[in-house]
């Protein structure tokens, strides 16, 4: 397994329905877990950008699954970076 940094920012429609962050970390999570991915953290942050996802996965095709599953929903921008 490897480690991955994800970088996030809020799209408009994201930034709109900020209130429902914390479910959509939820709901990520279950997502990552049905992939054979671990999420081992999710913080918001302050400056650059909006949110910091650390997590394990098996390879990087996995993870682009998550990627791109995750974007599709229109909430998020990412940057991933291999730890």
């Amino acid at each position: 397994m490897a480690t991955y940094v994800v970088l996030g920012n809020f799209t408009d429609q994201g930034i709109r329905s900020v209130t429902d962050t914390t479910k959509r970390a939820d709901a990520i999570k279950e997502l990552a877990k049905s992939l054979g991915v671990t999420v081992k953290d999710v913080y918001w942050t302050l400056g650059q950008y909006d949110t910091v996802i650390i997590v394990d996965a098996p390879d990087e095709m996995t993870l682009t699954a998550l990627g791109l599953a995750f974007g599709k929903a229109g909430n998020h921008r990412t940057q991933t970076l291999r730890a």
